[in-house]
């Protein structure tokens, strides 16, 4: 198996520059910051062509692991560091030469602060027993930034240390690495961009805990259901249908719900009528269109709406302005402690979506209309506040809804409580 290491224009050619920049080796041994031996080593593979370098390596791999990592400690000017890392890459990017990376591994045998420590190294930050907790630091920062070229990297290391399931739960812990994916999502890329975002969802959804609270902390079912509608690669959708196949299949409850309220069932009807190049993606469509269809089917029009206030994702579906659905199920928002009215008025204060908040303010009217004990309800959970204040919101459908809710919270008789 050949090493998959990072593809970046923009990084090859700062490699480029790096491997053409001369490095004072001789001055560093005058200087006694390396031995005579440390220099002679070096100046063998000192600006000499890849295949020479990669004949010398041949030879001599342990030797060079240990020393590019000793000079790399030692050393601290920027570009005399950057050069050993290149030199680093360039050995463990040779085809088909993974075997190489246990022999690097094993410089810590001569020196315990090897190979991560040179790494890591940070004059402003001590470093942390865990090697790995402040890359992850580093790469949030670079996933969440505006350097497209910088963020595309780090999302292919992402990427590189979630395909190892030891690194799958540190990477979990780092908020600011799934929020720059999201992020990342929500301003459509590109198709390839796309992917190995995707591509890192997929590899998190094999986690038990990550199936079970992805969707609730990051809303990301709704969003790769667009990513999937816009794609015009196979690959996309693919890796987005493998993902939710892993969301359904380890935590249903959690996000079958949300599927069904994104619209998912009959996005993946339409994808079974297609043709694949890849055969294996419809075992993964029907294994969806199935378990989507069973879900629905077995939902109560009531169950619908529950489990579209649970999304937190409201749209002018027929319940909100029905009459007869609110007759029959209004006062069932005073289950469970008034679990979903709490719901409702929570998206009702938290929502910055015009949508949301017009459906919200809808719903709050509907329930105080057909509930007797709904206005004093609404007031006791702070609603009757927040439905007023909307009624100077931006958006005038907002402005519009809020003002009929009003209206209703205003007219209803009190009811004992």
């Amino acid at each position: 198996m050949s090493i998959s290491l990072v593809s970046n224009a923009y990084l090859d050619e700062a490699s480029a520059k790096i491997r053409s920049k001369p490095v004072p080796w001789e001055g560093y041994q005058r200087a006694d910051l390396i031995t005579s031996e440390e220099l002679a080593l070096i100046k063998k593979v000192d600006k000499q062509p890849r295949a020479r370098i990669e004949q010398i390596l041949l030879s001599d791999l342990q030797t060079y692991a240990l020393l590019y990592f000793r000079l790399l400690k030692k050393l601290q000017r920027v570009d005399t560091m950057q050069c050993l890392l290149v030199l680093i890459a360039d050995a463990l990017s040779a085809a088909d030469h993974e075997e190489r990376i246990p022999v690097f591994l094993r410089t810590s045998e001569s020196d315990p602060d090897l190979p991560f420590l040179p790494l890591l190294r940070s004059e402003s930050t001590r470093l942390p027993a865990q090697y790995l907790k402040p890359f992850l630091g580093i790469l949030a920062a670079l996933v969440q930034g505006t350097a497209v070229n910088k963020r595309d990297v780090a999302v292919q290391c992402v990427e590189s240390l979630l395909s190892r399931r030891d690194c799958r739960q540190a990477v979990w812990a780092v908020p600011g690495i799934l929020a720059g994916l999201i992020e990342i999502l929500k301003h459509k890329p590109g198709p390839q961009m796309s992917y190995q975002v995707a591509f890192c969802f997929w590899l998190l959804s094999f986690e038990q805990n990550v199936a079970e609270e992805l969707d609730k902390k990051y809303d990301v079912i709704p969003l790769l259901v667009d990513v999937a509608q816009g794609a015009v690669k196979e690959k996309v959708i693919r890796v987005v249908v493998a993902t939710f196949r892993n969301l359904v299949f380890k935590a249903p409850a959690a996000n079958l719900p949300a599927m069904l309220v994104a619209k998912l069932l009959p996005f993946v009807k339409n994808l079974c009528t297609r043709k694949w190049q890849d055969e294996d993606i419809l075992e993964d469509i029907q294994y969806l269109r199935d378990e989507l269809n069973t879900n629905f089917q077995s939902l109560t029009t009531y169950d619908e709406y529950t489990s579209e206030l649970t999304s937190g994702h409201l749209s002018w579906s027929p319940v909100h302005e029905s009459d007869d659905f609110w007759k029959e199920n209004a006062v069932k928002l005073n289950d469970n402690d008034c679990k979903q009215l709490q719901i409702l008025l929570r998206l009702l204060k938290d929502s910055t979506d015009p949508l949301v908040l017009a459906v919200a303010a809808q719903d709050v009217g509907q329930y105080v209309q057909h509930c007797d004990r709904g206005k004093k309800l609404v007031e006791k959970y702070n609603g009757k506040a927040r439905v007023m204040e909307l009624m100077t919101h931006e958006d005038s459908e907002v402005r519009y809804r809020a003002l009929i809710s009003v209206q209703q919270l205003v007219s209803q008789p009190w009811a004992a409580v």
